[in-house]
């Protein structure tokens, strides 16, 4: 991991760690034969609006300097990010890249009786961007101040206490099924469709429960509307640092949150992987991506291709016994 600020001998560094040190960035863009040599299409597979949204055009805008080309966000949901990954794995114009996620590389190759792509063929990791701190959530009228007495609370009652998640699948879902299987507690999962009617039942008391992204929630929990437990961070955030960790509450070494790494097709070839590479990790370190990231309690992360290759890797072997026990079947 690179660090969180970027600076000159920290960008040197990291293009030492890439085999390219002193090279960047006129001698790297030079090598790669002044590719990119026209826009950038940088597909995000979900709707606009969202945190995977923050963390392409966060990055996008600096690239884009970087490349001395435009970098443009393209959203292009549908198939819980099916659609896009499809397309951009099959895409030969060397200009194509898309927003990897929890979701398309470490839940659905799992979930999915048959992917259109391959998460670990069709495409080679460029760079971890960012992770999204998950948040443990109850409402106002469950009696568990923190995670403790919530699992005592959830083991005293099996099965009663229920949560939501944004459906099949979903980050929150992997989420509050993690702290299940690490807690011993059985509590019901209630799917809906998207993050916003869940929030709306949980607010009203409909539901007892929840693991959400920080950016949807923190103004819920700072006007005292829900109360967050624990966070899923291996430390606490800034934006709530009385709220301790689930690490902190009895379970080292859990951590849950969502990310972001950018992904290029199979075939793009690794010079240019190179450059891209380069660009995402001093963009997405850069003090103003930092700060637009860290209004929405994102964690700037930037790193090398081999450094997310081994990120997907770990995250894939870690989620498909949980996805298996959970017994995990995508939305209809």
């Amino acid at each position: 991991m690179i660090p969180p600020l970027w600076t000159r001998r920290g960008a040197l560094a990291h293009a030492a760690g890439l085999g390219l040190a002193g090279m960047w960035p006129a001698a790297l863009l030079a090598q790669a034969g002044a590719w990119p040599s026209k826009s950038v299409r940088f597909v995000v597979p979900f709707a606009p609006g969202g945190s995977s949204e923050i963390v392409a055009r966060s990055a996008a805008a600096e690239m884009s300097k970087l490349l001395g080309q435009s970098v443009f966000v393209d959203n292009k949901p549908g198939g819980a990010g099916n659609v896009a990954m499809q397309e951009v794995a099959r895409a030969t114009d060397q200009h194509t890249v898309i927003l990897g996620h929890i979701g398309t590389l470490a839940v659905n190759p799992f979930i999915f009786d048959k992917l259109p792509y391959d998460a670990n063929k069709d495409f080679k990791p460029v760079s971890l961007l960012a992770k999204v701190p998950s948040l443990y959530l109850v409402n106002n009228d469950v009696p568990a101040k923190n995670l403790k007495e919530f699992i005592a609370l959830a083991k005293s009652k099996p099965g009663r206490l229920n949560y939501g998640s944004a459906g099949n699948g979903s980050a929150g879902h992997l989420a509050f099924e993690y702290l299940k299987m690490e807690t011993g507690t059985f509590i019901t999962h209630v799917p809906y469709r998207g993050t916003g009617p869940q929030l709306t039942d949980l607010l009203a008391g409909r539901l007892d429960a929840a693991s959400v992204g920080a950016p949807a929630v923190l103004q819920f929990i700072k006007t005292g509307k829900l109360r967050c437990i624990a966070t899923g961070t291996p430390q606490r955030i800034p934006q709530l640092p009385d709220v301790p960790t689930v690490a902190e509450q009895g379970f080292p070494g859990f951590e849950m949150t969502q990310w972001y790494g950018l992904l290029a097709p199979a075939s793009l070839p690794q010079q240019f992987i190179d450059v891209l590479a380069a660009a995402a990790a001093k963009a997405v370190t850069s003090p103003s991506a930092v700060e637009m990231l860290s209004k929405e309690a994102a964690i700037a992360v930037g790193s090398t291709p081999a450094e997310f290759a081994r990120f997907i890797a770990t995250e894939q072997k870690r989620w498909q016994p949980v996805l298996k026990r959970a017994q995990v079947k995508p939305d209809n």
